[in-house]
């Protein structure tokens, strides 16, 4: 049966460049798979008449929006959020290692897995890329979890087999055995994604980064998700355990671990050379602001990345992250951009930082035209804003003049309360 939702309504075009209606319709219906999907999108005026059946619910003064994409998080990171260190390896010695040794525990993996689906929701984060940790226990919590509520959710084991205290340090072979078999009973499943999860490239032996890559070449359409370049001090330890490489970034090159629906968190530390190789090879950045700035690891080069037409979106990076709000991780994406640039001064517009967390990130990920974004086709999980949810964001939107002047203060002034209702296409209910 098709459904139709009035608000105000954004989108954005193949370009990027957003689309709004002041008084919109979005029509929704199952395809012949029985995936609940946009059917028509547009002015309420053109769209209605199109669709005279359609039941349609109307929200006064709301915006209808994409569901956010989160392109790296680490769900067994929740309790870890404010930690504080030093800086990235004091920190994943002192707070992460210890606390994803908990995960090995299949019932608290569970119990955290589903606060997490809780807290993503209420954010409006409607689709993430995950880390998990190298237990399966935690994996098939993250999938159980995920497909119970009919998400689309991407995630995998984390292999790391060295460097890296008991309690998280898997095995070689064994770690290679699960990850396949964790491939085959949920990558595809309903609307879940598999990623071949090396932590990064210095906590994994030659012979686990190579078997990472022989799974990546034999399941082509899964994903791969690691991290590069974030600390001047984990370059160093990688420049010294792989000297034959040209970079940090080279490394997984040799590995057969960039192509696209490669995605690597951070890319701090980056020059031209390795902006070309992440661009040649369709793979993606994870641009993560507040975990950048929280454990002071350096700015992402967005200038760099546009000018090479290198693929990035922002992510939360929780726990290194300092918040799941899609709205803080903007926020601090246009301080960086604004202040962090090899050609300080960049002004991302409000309508590109939203495009990153949404239709952006989806591209970013290979999904461009499924999720992300409220174009005919898409599968439809999206948000209901409300722009009056506090006295000074009503006072504020009031007085915008512009979409970009609306978006901004969105974006400055929004958080949770923000977020009327996550809507789950698939559920055909709203997660609130």
């Amino acid at each position: 049966m098709k459904k139709a939702y009035r608000a105000a309504l954004l989108r954005f075009d193949d370009a990027g460049a957003p689309q709004f209606d002041q008084d919109g319709l979005l029509v929704t219906g199952a395809d012949a798979q029985g995936r609940v999907r946009v059917l028509d999108a547009g002015s309420h005026a053109a769209v209605a008449p199109r669709h005279p059946d359609a039941e349609i619910t109307h929200w006064p003064g709301r915006i209808l929006a994409p569901g956010f994409v989160d392109m790296h998080i680490h769900f067994p990171q929740l309790d870890i959020i404010g930690a504080p260190a030093d800086g990235l390896l004091p920190w994943l010695e002192n707070y992460t290692f210890p606390e994803e040794s908990r995960f090995a525990d299949a019932a608290h993996a569970q119990a955290a897995a589903s606060f997490f689906f809780d807290e993503l929701l209420r954010q409006g984060v409607t689709t993430a890329l995950t880390f998990c940790t190298s237990h399966p226990a935690s994996v098939e919590a993250f999938f159980g979890e995920a497909q119970r509520r009919q998400l689309r959710m991407i995630g995998g084991k984390v292999l790391q087999d060295r460097h890296s205290p008991d309690g998280v340090r898997d095995q070689t072979e064994q770690s290679l055995i699960d990850t396949e078999a964790l491939i085959r009973r949920w990558h595809g499943t309903d609307r879940l994604g598999y990623a071949i999860t090396p932590r990064f490239a210095p906590t994994s032996t030659d012979a686990q980064l190579r078997g990472a890559g022989e799974l990546a070449a034999k399941y082509a359409d899964t994903w791969i998700h690691s991290h590069v370049a974030e600390n001047k001090d984990e370059v160093q330890w990688a420049r010294e355990l792989f000297p034959r490489a040209r970079s940090y970034l080279d490394v997984y090159t040799g590995f057969g671990l960039m192509r696209e629906r490669a995605v690597y968190a951070h890319c701090i530390h980056f020059d031209d050379a390795d902006r070309q190789l992440m661009h040649e090879t369709r793979t993606a950045a994870a641009v993560s602001p507040t975990s950048n700035l929280f454990l002071g690891s350096g700015f992402f080069d967005f200038e760099g990345a546009q000018r090479t037409h290198m693929l990035h979106g922002l992510a939360s990076d929780v726990g290194g992250g300092t918040s799941f709000s899609p709205f803080h991780t903007m926020l601090a994406a246009y301080y960086i951009g604004r202040e962090g640039q090899t050609k300080p001064g960049l002004s991302l517009k409000p309508s590109r930082l939203w495009w990153l967390h949404t239709a952006g990130a989806a591209q970013a990920l290979g999904l461009a035209g499924t999720l992300g974004n409220l174009q005919p086709g898409c599968e439809a999980d999206f948000l209901v804003l409300n722009p009056v949810a506090t006295p000074l964001l009503a006072r504020k939107t009031a007085r915008s003049e512009s979409l970009e002047e609306l978006l901004f203060a969105l974006i400055v002034l929004g958080d949770d309360r923000l977020i009327e209702r996550t809507v789950i296409g698939q559920q055909g209910a709203a997660a609130a």
